[in-house]
């Protein structure tokens, strides 16, 4: 069986360049403390604290990048996408889409209980920040109805999908794609699937039908914005197609692309 949140780690260049607590020399708790910290301080949003230095990104691993080494970052390179930032995902892939989505329909929540409350003296609207969702909340990948490992592969499919809205995969991005997946010692069947996957016309309704809740919805969509460039003409196109068609409102969409929009750079 394919290991599923190992190749969704691979894609995203999850845990790759961040030494783990150990040999950073972190006592226990450390971890736990800095997410407090986190809540408290980082409420201006994930923007800002992106633009600040390593440090940051040790307090909070989910605010530190992926797809600089990732699968995913061929594909967004040579369409002229954004990456997440420039550290790895220490929590993982699916963690990390399960965050992005998490905070986005937290804010969007916000937004529409009490738009008011959350502005600031500067007309600034407040944000939560980006942390991992709660182990028994429907965003953790553990909790999808269909099997972490089928969700992880669904996600997976998504990016791929999204990478298509162009028109198309050429033979030397999946050429690329394959290679890194041989280079990273994943199984064939694993190469397989993701070979499958890129040779796969593009088919949205596929996509739509792995949603089986509203927050499977959420991060379907979560994900697809990690493989698109949204600003183009045939990505806008296939988005929001995407949207309607997973039931996502529009200011929901906003906010997801939002949301991913921050933590890229």
């Amino acid at each position: 069986m394919i290991d599923a949140k190992r190749l969704l780690d691979q894609f995203l260049g999850a845990g790759q360049d961040e030494p783990s607590p150990q040999s950073r020399g972190d006592r226990p708790g450390d971890l736990s403390q800095r997410a407090d910290e986190a809540n408290e301080g980082i409420i201006g949003g994930i923007g800002r604290v992106l633009g600040t230095a390593h440090g940051y990104a040790r307090d909070n691993p989910l605010l530190a990048g992926g797809l600089a080494g990732g699968l995913a970052s061929i594909l967004v390179a040579s369409k002229g996408g954004r990456r997440l930032a420039t550290q790895a995902l220490t929590y993982g892939g699916a963690a990390a889409i399960g965050a992005l989505a998490y905070k986005a329909y937290r804010d969007y929540q916000a937004g529409q209980r009490q738009t008011e409350k959350l502005a600031r003296s500067d007309g600034a609207r407040e944000t939560v920040p980006l942390l991992p969702p709660p182990p028994d909340s429907p965003f953790a990948i553990a909790n999808a109805p269909q099997g972490e490992n089928v969700f992880a592969l669904e996600l997976i499919s998504a990016m791929i999908s999204a990478s298509k809205a162009d028109g198309h995969i050429d033979d030397q991005e999946r050429a690329k794609i394959l290679g890194r997946c041989s280079e990273a010692g994943l199984d064939s069947e694993a190469t397989s699937f993701v070979a499958k996957e890129l040779a796969e016309p593009l088919n949205v309704e596929r996509i739509v039908k792995a949603a089986r809740t509203k927050e499977e919805a959420v991060e379907l969509y979560a994900a697809s914005l990690l493989a698109i460039v949204p600003d183009q003409a045939a990505e806008r196109a296939y988005l929001d197609l995407l949207a309607a068609r997973l039931g996502l409102e529009p200011e929901l969409a906003k906010t997801i692309e939002q949301t991913v929009a921050s933590a890229q750079s």
